[in-house]
């Protein structure tokens, strides 16, 4: 059990510590997006739900792989805020408000929602891609899955909850969650489980150049102390330090003390 424990902590215990002070000190500002973001799921499912707002919700957020290209670009953004018609909204809304929370708390709104919308980007441009490859090959998918409506945050889910376990170096986690779509592939090789390895792929690409950037970033740094500590070892024109011990031998040297008694008294017997 201790050993259970303490692995549970060393993988989880930074990330914990990171969302426990942050709501105990800014409470629910801390996830002010997120909340935001529930509200508007929960909106957006309400409206889709009626006669007048279903055609509203489907022409404005939802994709499919048939639509051209850029109205479904333009839509992917409140796609993500639209939940499948064929699962139940309260796991949309769960998965916003743990998921997107934890990452606003731990990543900050803005990298947030940019790993959110490449992701969900990721899954809309692969379900394009796969349609032109067909269904013999190993990334294709059938011309069927061309009508799927392609809404809903589970893209971004992956995408972020990948992102912050790396962050965190909660390394297990990342692995169970890689696991995890790969055996969702393998099973059913729906169109949303391999939208979610185009997520994993596109936020690996993002995890990437972060790493890249930390690594840079501490070279620099490590290079600036250096540089720092190299001129502060330069002298500031004080006087070398001399000894005041003297050192015997055939040719022994003498302090400065002795030296200047030794001039002094040599001095007072040329005057005299």
């Amino acid at each position: 059990m201790n050993t259970l424990a303490r692995r549970a902590r060393a993988e989880w215990g930074p990330l914990y510590v990171t969302v426990r002070e942050a709501l105990a000190e800014r409470r629910l500002r801390a996830v002010a997006m997120t909340l935001g973001a529930v509200v508007l799921t929960a909106v957006v499912q309400i409206v889709q739900n009626q006669s007048w707002g279903f055609g509203l919700v489907q022409d404005s957020g939802s994709v499919r792989a048939e639509d051209p290209l850029w109205p479904a670009l333009l839509r992917t953004p409140l796609s993500l805020f639209v939940p499948a018609l064929d699962l139940p909204v309260w796991g949309a809304l769960a998965q916003v408000l743990f998921v997107f929370g934890i990452a606003e708390i731990c990543l900050g709104r803005w990298r947030t929602l940019l790993i959110a919308y490449a992701a969900t980007l990721a899954g809309t441009l692969y379900a394009r891609l796969g349609i032109r490859l067909g269904f013999d090959h190993p990334l294709g998918l059938p011309a069927s899955d061309a009508l799927v409506v392609d809404t809903g945050p589970s893209a971004a889910v992956v995408g972020l909850a990948l992102y912050v376990a790396w962050r965190f170096g909660a390394r297990f986690t990342a692995g169970a969650v890689v696991a995890a779509i790969t055996i969702e592939v393998l099973l059913k090789g729906n169109l949303a489980g391999k939208e979610h390895l185009a997520a994993i792929a596109a936020t690996t690409v993002l995890i990437g150049v972060s790493a890249l950037r930390d690594r840079r970033r501490r070279r620099r740094r490590r290079r600036d102390r250096s540089q720092r500590g190299g001129r502060a070892g330069v002298g500031v024109g004080l006087p070398p330090i001399q000894s005041w011990n003297l050192r015997r031998g055939p040719l022994q040297r003498r302090s400065w003390w002795y030296a200047r008694n030794t001039d002094l008294a040599r001095a007072r017997g040329r005057r005299r």
